[in-house]
């Protein structure tokens, strides 16, 4: 509603009522609250390389015996005051990175990325009660791909035209997280949430893969809901 001023009088203006806009909308996703998930704390997982330079050159070594790497990482989603924040791991305070890793040769894809998913986050055995420390994850849509032409730092969204041969692709997948899990961390490494808005045109930051997480994630409604299971709010929300 707009209010215009027009020689002396004020005259409100009401905008016309819009048309449908959800024409072949993907599903609308239920989003928890962080609160509602248990954080422990489990024996550190030190990176295997002490060096980005160490790290392609195994990686090159990896390439020549079974070729191209692959790599499944998860975006875990939640809510905190009704705007979506993303789990994901920081190591020395600095570098952050989704939870996953990448697959043992001859590894079947979405087994090996739910052993990754458990080695990252599952909670050790006795840590917790037996109802609470089932490893499940429930493994979405993949949301994105990202290729390493080169035994080089540079990945992109794309392939591009003179590479034929890729040296890793990594595939991003939506992971459904249910009302409540027990999560454990490594010793040695933080688990934030991170909120979308903290996350968009941050590469600075986060790097150009996770700051695209929220164009990633933009395809999709999302519906907030409280610690007693009630919903207390939806995205997107438009007034008439």
């Amino acid at each position: 509603m707009t209010t215009l001023t027009e020689a002396g009088r004020k005259t409100t203006v009401v905008p016309p009522v819009s048309g449908d806009f959800s024409s072949c909308q993907q599903k609308t996703i239920r989003l928890y609250p962080v609160s509602n998930y248990t954080f422990g704390t489990k024996e550190a997982q030190p990176e295997e390389d002490p060096s980005v330079s160490a790290r392609l050159a195994r990686l090159q070594e990896n390439y020549e015996q079974y070729g191209m790497r692959r790599t499944c990482e998860g975006i875990l989603v939640c809510h905190e005051h009704g705007h979506p924040h993303i789990l994901m791991l920081q190591i020395a305070n600095a570098f952050f990175k989704l939870p996953g890793d990448y697959l043992h040769p001859g590894e079947e894809e979405i087994a090996g990325f739910t052993n990754r998913l458990n080695e990252r986050l599952a909670p050790v055995g006795g840590q917790y009660a037996p109802d609470q420390h089932v490893a499940e994850w429930d493994i979405g849509d993949c949301l994105a791909q990202w290729w390493r032409p080169n035994f080089e730092t540079f990945t992109y969204p794309f392939i591009p035209p003179h590479v034929s041969r890729p040296k890793e692709c990594k595939k991003m997948y939506l992971i459904n997280l249910p009302k409540h899990k027990v999560l454990s961390v490594p010793k040695n490494m933080k688990l934030l949430a991170v909120p979308l808005f903290e996350l968009y045109d941050n590469s600075n930051r986060y790097g150009s893969q996770l700051s695209a997480i929220p164009q990633y994630l933009s395809r999709y409604n999302f519906e907030f809901v409280d610690e007693n299971d009630v919903v207390i709010g939806r995205s997107p929300t438009l007034t008439h």
